[in-house]
């Protein structure tokens, strides 16, 4: 039987998968880099799920590929980072370790980062005589470009007041305020109409400019949504929009990954 380094529970609407590999520091090992990908699937498949939280156990968050298997390996980190950015629901990764190299990468990717003030990063591919190609994608938007340039060249270790700064990180807490935090963005993130969110995550992330002919359709559109209506009708009527009373109950439910 396969084990299981990726577990995947829901409760109240809130998923949330877990990195459970730490005798290798979360390594993207084969079957972790199945399972992950399984998981992040079916969270999008998933109606009850209106939130995905990225988490860990152990002090590492997540070491990058295992670089134990061999190097065709890497063509299989491109559909999780995808899975995850395009993911139709926010992604929280929740940080109570260090991230390298590709872990950056499935940090960069998701929607927000939350981290432990004592975490560390650090892109340490050229060290190794790799390049950071793969994850580059999900990085360079994100981290300011001088920083990224720099960071990217010399491998040199970062702490997450310098992650934050960089654009890497939307919040670093101490330790003991890492769940509070994660739990604040979620219970905001949880208010957002679920189509709303969706489109909202498909809007440009990069630096050039959006098609405003394009933008200007998609805002009409959703204006007229039979969603946009229930939630202007709410606001008009001081009311919780329907999609703040949840059909889904409070019950956990978890499922063993693929």
């Amino acid at each position: 039987m396969t084990t299981e380094l990726v577990h995947l529970t829901v409760l109240s609407g809130i998923a949330t998968i877990t990195l459970d590999s730490p005798a290798n520091r979360n390594a993207m090992s084969a079957p972790l880099r199945a399972q992950l990908l399984d998981a992040l699937e079916r969270t999008a498949d998933d109606d009850s799920v209106r939130v995905v939280v990225l988490e860990h156990t152990g002090p590492v968050f997540c070491a990058g590929m295992d670089l134990t298997e061999p190097p065709a390996a890497v063509n299989e980190l491109p559909p999780i980072l995808e899975g995850i950015g395009t993911h139709p629901k926010p992604v929280v990764a929740k940080l109570a370790g260090h991230a390298r190299a590709g872990g950056i990468g499935l940090v960069a990717a998701a929607d927000i980062a939350v981290a432990a003030a004592h975490t560390t990063f650090a892109f340490t591919e050229v060290r190794l005589g790799v390049v950071p190609a793969v994850i580059s994608v999900t990085v360079l938007p994100r981290v300011l470009p001088r920083a990224a340039h720099e960071l990217f060249l010399t491998g040199e270790t970062f702490d997450a007041t310098r992650a934050l700064a960089i654009g890497l990180l939307n919040s670093a807490v101490p330790a003991d305020q890492l769940d509070s935090e994660v739990d604040r963005y979620t219970g905001m993130l949880i208010k957002g109409a679920p189509q709303a969110l969706a489109l909202t995550k498909q809007l440009p992330r990069g630096r050039p400019t959006p098609d405003f002919a394009a933008m200007l359709e998609l805002s009409a559109a959703r204006f007229a949504s039979a969603e946009a209506q229930e939630g202007i009708r709410a606001f008009t009527q001081k009311r919780p929009p329907a999609w703040v009373r949840p059909p889904f109950g409070s019950e956990r439910r978890s499922a063993r990954v693929r």
